[in-house]
């Protein structure tokens, strides 16, 4: 026996390959109709006796292919009666068609002799076999024949025909994706970072920056002493104030000041500043106001207590001459509004003790008044004086009323003795009774001594009171007064504005990568949006 060639052995694999898979194939795996079509177009012309065979009754062998199918053959079966079918010539279309054209000849496929023959070879194939090469199975067709696919193609082959097919389809609607997107992202993004490039490096007017940095302190509190001085705080403690500088330096009101002074409407609206960044002759404060926030910065510091400004314009000397004005309204601000705090507190704390001025004064005139009535001007001390008088007189009258005792008791009194002491008597205790009679006018009545001298007391007490109301007035005004001076602000210029000799502005490279992402970024946002809505629809 010869050697088969490698030909043959993949032809045999095919066959292998496509007897197993005759009878496991599904309808739908038959392969496209203009490759079917090319294959029977330039399959191998049949022999007349095969045409008769195959196009006597067509509807009779497609009975007779199902009922084979029925059988249940195995793939090793077919393979061999399609081996047989070759050997005799027979030109089959498939496995199954290969048994149907056998049975029609009254050969038997599975018969083992005839399984045997395709094994041993017969004395006429070795004789032939030095004068013509001999056919090797299982080709369908003969060796002098030319060779030519099947209509029919395997499952494997249709399915790699299939993924091929996809993959093609895949890698066309991939590649028209990518120019699409890409065409995209060219207009939406890429021109107009195109376009931003351009400007900022070849016609955007340079802008020059001046930066300056000023704090507000507060006096030093060199008075206080002790818990005050600590709960007082430092002289960085002015973040309110910083604020309100720093509001007021970005308020319409600065702006407007900083144009009636210098004219900050005029600086952007000239004739060589590029029509982005220019103003219009007969722009409104609120466009003036919207570049003023563009080209005024104010940042404040809280950690150092530091205001930071930057303010630009074309021209470097105009931007300095902005910053120093600006520097000297936020000055003023500063020292008006401590003046209008101390002059709240020192307000108060004089009213206050004028008040108390005016009760003093009050009390004292009272005091006087009352002092004036009856002509005394110590109704205290006349009534002393009386009750010194009438304990003088009872004293001696109890005196004489012993002195005429002591005569008494003699046996033989001496007259002219006793009616002296009888006469003294009498006088002192007239003198007694009138005593007591001026002293009974003096406490009684609504004008008496006694009622005059309660309401002088009374008059004395309340101007004793007024007086200290208008000492602990007097103290507070000097607290207020110190308090004051301790809440005084000063601005302090720790760097000053000075003129750029190279523009700040436009960042050409910074702003067209931002512009980039500005513009991819509205570009991604718009697309998911457009995606989010068409599966919405879609669904």
């Amino acid at each position: 026996m010869t050697t088969k060639p490698k030909a043959s052995k993949f032809r045999i694999r095919r066959a292998a390959a496509g007897a197993k898979g005759a009878d496991t194939a599904n309808p739908d795996d038959l392969p496209p109709p203009d490759l079917a079509e090319a294959a029977a177009n330039d399959a191998p012309p049949q022999t007349d006796a095969a045409k008769d065979e195959t196009s006597a009754d067509p509807g009779s062998a497609e009975a007779e292919i199902e009922a084979i199918k029925a059988e249940g053959l195995t793939g090793r079966q077919l393979r061999m009666a399609r081996r047989v079918a070759q050997k005799h010539n027979l030109q089959a279309a498939n496995d199954l068609d290969a048994v149907r054209l056998l049975r029609q000849n009254g050969i038997d496929p599975f018969k083992r002799s005839n399984m045997l023959e395709l094994v041993v070879p017969r004395a006429e194939d070795a004789q032939d076999n030095d004068a013509a090469p001999r056919v090797q199975l299982p080709q369908t067709v003969p060796g002098d024949a030319p060779s030519l696919p099947s209509v029919e193609l395997s499952p494997a082959e249709r399915r790699e025909y299939e993924i091929g097919k996809i993959q093609r389809d895949m890698m066309r609607r991939r590649r028209r994706k990518l120019l699409y997107l890409l065409g995209r992202l060219s207009f939406f993004v890429l021109l107009p970072t195109l376009l931003a490039g351009v400007y900022y490096f070849h016609y955007a007017t340079p802008i020059y920056a001046s930066k300056s940095e000023f704090l507000i302190l507060k006096a030093d509190n060199s008075g206080g002493s002790g818990l005050g001085g600590l709960l007082s705080g430092t002289q960085f403690a002015t973040s309110q104030d910083s604020i309100a500088v720093q509001s007021y330096l970005q308020s319409k009101d600065a702006m407007l000041r900083l144009d009636r002074e210098i004219g900050f409407k005029t600086q952007f609206n000239q004739d060589w500043i590029d029509p982005i960044q220019r103003l219009s002759p007969d722009a409104t404060n609120e466009e003036a106001y919207r570049t003023y926030k563009k080209y005024v910065k104010i940042g404040y510091d809280p950690t150092e207590g530091v205001i930071r400004m930057e303010v630009s314009s074309p021209d470097p000397q105009v931007s300095t001459e902005f910053s120093t004005r600006l520097i000297s309204y936020a000055e003023a601000r500063v020292n008006s509004l401590s003046q209008q705090k101390r002059g709240d507190q020192m307000k108060d704390a004089v009213d206050g003790f004028e008040a108390a001025q005016e009760e003093r004064r009050k009390a004292q005139e009272a005091l006087v008044q009352l002092q004036q009535q009856g002509s005394l001007l110590d109704p205290e001390g006349v009534i002393a004086s009386l009750r010194g008088q009438i304990n003088n007189v009872e004293i001696q009258l109890q005196e004489k009323q012993l002195q005429l005792a002591a005569l008494m008791d003699n046996a033989r009194p001496n007259q002219a003795k006793v009616d002296g002491t009888n006469g003294d008597i009498r006088r002192l205790e007239n003198l007694l009774a009138s005593l007591n009679a001026r002293m009974i006018d003096a406490s009684k009545g609504e004008n008496s001594l006694a009622q005059l001298s309660v309401n002088i007391q009374m008059a004395q007490a309340d101007l004793a009171a007024r007086d200290m109301m208008l000492q602990s007035a007097l103290q507070q005004v000097e607290q207020t007064r110190m308090e004051a001076n301790r809440q005084v602000r000063y601005l302090t210029v720790s760097v000053d504005p000075v003129p750029s000799q190279e523009p700040s502005y436009p960042r050409g490279f910074e702003n067209t990568l931002l512009a980039f992402l500005i513009f991819s970024g509205i570009y991604l946002m718009v697309s998911l949006t457009a995606s989010i809505l068409r599966e919405q629809v879609a669904s």
